[in-house]
């Protein structure tokens, strides 16, 4: 048997306009959508091709008013919710839901020690048969956690979920530090700008081209805080926000010299805690 353990197995936006959200990323990522409501929740599921890329919620009503604003939120497959939940306590993070039995599995949305969110999940259904393509056009690519203290925030996920150094650790002032989960490279750990209030999770989708990507987030309402900027090895990135608020990135090849955008990141944040409604 496969052990996901530790690995990106779902994604969600959180919002406050489903329907606005739909078009928004339909427009930017050519995503279609499918309603997968149960009695209890309005829940829709995005799709590229056959695949389904994530889920789409509304921000519970409870919640908007302790100030959580939309966000995308990753969930980390692990072997048991229980007792990792509880290990995140121990580790000196908190639970914001307990582990509960969801429309998409055993789930629980927990905080690490600096505050950044994300969700842990158990029995995700569909199943996945493997571990996403992190490659593929319209799938998240790349998981970056914008943090207090990096080399902090990776201690404790290297405990919570076996996650190891993937390169050397780069010594300069934006320091960061890559990470792999079961051999695979999938993301970094950085310290947050000092205007971000809180650590948060950014999650980068795959583009073909990024200036006609970034040029689609405008035209649809979003906007562009950072980029497109050049990585080594010839990819570009840029950070946005959707007409909603919620924070999010692209990743992909220049296919011509696109307008050089602004490299100023503020506002970007998704703040206040999340609190969401135990989901049946």
């Amino acid at each position: 048997m496969v052990d996901y353990h530790g690995r990106f197995a779902w994604y969600e936006l959180i919002t406050t306009d489903m329907a606005a959200a739909k078009v928004f990323y339909a427009h930017v990522l050519g995503w279609g959508a499918q309603d997968a409501s149960t009695p209890d929740l309005a829940y829709t599921v995005f799709t590229t091709g056959r695949d389904s890329v994530g889920g789409l919620m509304d921000l519970p009503e409870h919640a908007r008013k302790l100030g959580a604003t939309p966000r995308w939120m990753g969930y980390v497959d692990v072997n048991d919710v229980d007792a990792t939940a509880d290990r995140v306590k121990r580790l000196g993070g908190a639970v914001y839901v307990p582990p509960t039995d969801s429309n998409i599995g055993r789930i629980s949305v927990v905080a690490d020690p600096q505050s950044a969110t994300l969700a842990l999940i158990k029995g995700l259904k569909p199943r996945r048969q493997q571990p996403a393509d992190l490659s593929k056009s319209g799938c998240v690519g790349w998981h970056e956690l914008l943090a207090v203290d990096w080399n902090r925030a990776f201690v404790f996920y290297s405990e919570l979920f076996g996650w190891q150094k993937a390169d050397a650790e780069i010594g300069t002032a934006d320091a960061y530090q890559l990470f792999s989960s079961g051999g695979q490279t999938i993301g970094d750990i950085c310290n947050k700008p000092p205007e971000e209030q809180v650590p948060f999770w950014v999650y980068y989708f795959n583009v073909d081209d990024i200036d006609a990507a970034a040029e689609r987030v405008k035209t649809a309402g979003g906007q562009i805080f950072a980029g497109p900027l050049e990585l080594p090895g010839g990819n570009w990135i840029a950070r946005c926000r959707d007409p909603q608020g919620a924070p999010f990135a692209l990743q992909g090849a220049r296919s011509r010299d696109g307008i050089r955008w602004s490299t100023e990141w503020k506002g970007i944040s998704s703040q206040g805690r999340l609190v969401t409604t135990p989901r049946s």
